[in-house]
């Protein structure tokens, strides 16, 4: 026989509530936004109190478990193609009239993409996802373009850069 279902009282907030049938044996806060939020506060404080839960964030053990299942599962940050999936749709969409002032895109539109698609073209010239890598890489190619802004001369040599202060610069 299913358990008789009661008003309890909140633990947070101390009002009566009726809890979810589906969930009545268990159900210890109501519904409430703030409620919400203290009872996975201290559904957090209960599981990380256990000692097998105290260091599993923490370590170099859990940080290579997160790389390797980051590396496994590559499209759970981002949307990836689906080749099944038709996106056309039935019905083409009707000629719209073009508005000459609205056709250029927003200065904004480019300011906020461009750190995304600096993240996705080292991502895909160096078939890596993971963000240490990826922080590594930018930083020797900031480094290498003040390397070449910086000086006079500059010669690229297989992934290495050397400054070459001897000859002069070519002009343009």
């Amino acid at each position: 026989m299913a358990p008789r279902r009661r008003r309890r009282k909140c633990l947070n907030c101390r009002t009566l509530f009726w809890p979810d049938p589906r969930n009545i044996s268990r159900q210890r806060y109501c519904s409430e936004p703030v409620c919400r939020k203290a009872s996975k506060t201290a559904a957090q404080k209960r599981w990380i109190s256990r000692k097998r839960n105290r260091d599993y964030f923490k370590g170099k053990v859990h940080v290579e478990r997160v790389q390797e299942w980051r590396e496994q599962n590559p499209c759970y940050w981002r949307r990836c193609q689906n080749a099944l999936q038709d996106y056309s749709t039935r019905n083409p969409l009707k000629e719209q009239e073009v508005n000459a002032k609205l056709t250029g895109d927003a200065l904004q539109d480019h300011l906020n993409a461009q750190h995304a698609v600096i993240i996705g073209i080292i991502s895909h010239l160096t078939g890596n996802t993971l963000q240490d890598n990826i922080v590594s890489t930018a930083t020797n190619m900031q480094q290498l373009g003040q390397d070449i802004l910086n000086s006079s001369t500059y010669i690229f040599q297989g992934g290495d850069h050397a400054k070459n202060h001897s000859q002069p610069r070519p002009d343009p």
